[in-house]
């Protein structure tokens, strides 16, 4: 699962002839280290390959990162802070981050990432909100 979060991550947002902005209220960031990476996924494409993406640099406790021409339909929005710069999630041995990160409607998977549907949100206007909690 987090191997792929930052291929997902880094990705350049792509256009779109009828498109939204996404505004993405990260909380819970720690200490406004590094950067706050998030993107935007259909399901074809969760945890696989996001098409649309953006990165700020961290704000202690509340980031917003305005994720720019998304098309309207149903997507999944995944974050993680970056705190030390070197541009990926870090996990220790076993594979489990040691960056803080999540996903829109807070979804979480039991032994694993959740489900597209869990975290799945309608985007269907110039402009949609989506509040992850970083863990």
């Amino acid at each position: 699962m987090t191997r792929y979060l930052l291929a997902l991550l880094l990705l350049p947002a792509a256009s779109a002839a009828v498109a939204a902005t996404i505004e993405v209220r990260v909380s819970n960031v720690a200490g406004g280290k590094g950067t706050v990476n998030v993107a935007v996924c259909d399901k074809e494409r969760f945890l696989k390959q996001c098409a649309y993406s953006a990165s700020v640099p961290a704000q202690a406790g509340e980031t917003v990162v305005l994720v720019e021409g998304v098309p309207t339909g149903t997507w999944a929005v995944l974050a993680y802070q970056d705190e030390n710069g070197n541009k990926e999630l870090d996990r220790n041995v076993i594979g489990i981050p040691k960056e803080n990160y999540g996903f829109s409607r807070d979804a979480k998977g039991a032994f694993g990432p959740p489900s597209f549907e869990a975290a799945a949100i309608q985007v269907d206007g110039e402009r949609a909100v989506a509040a992850i909690r970083l863990h």
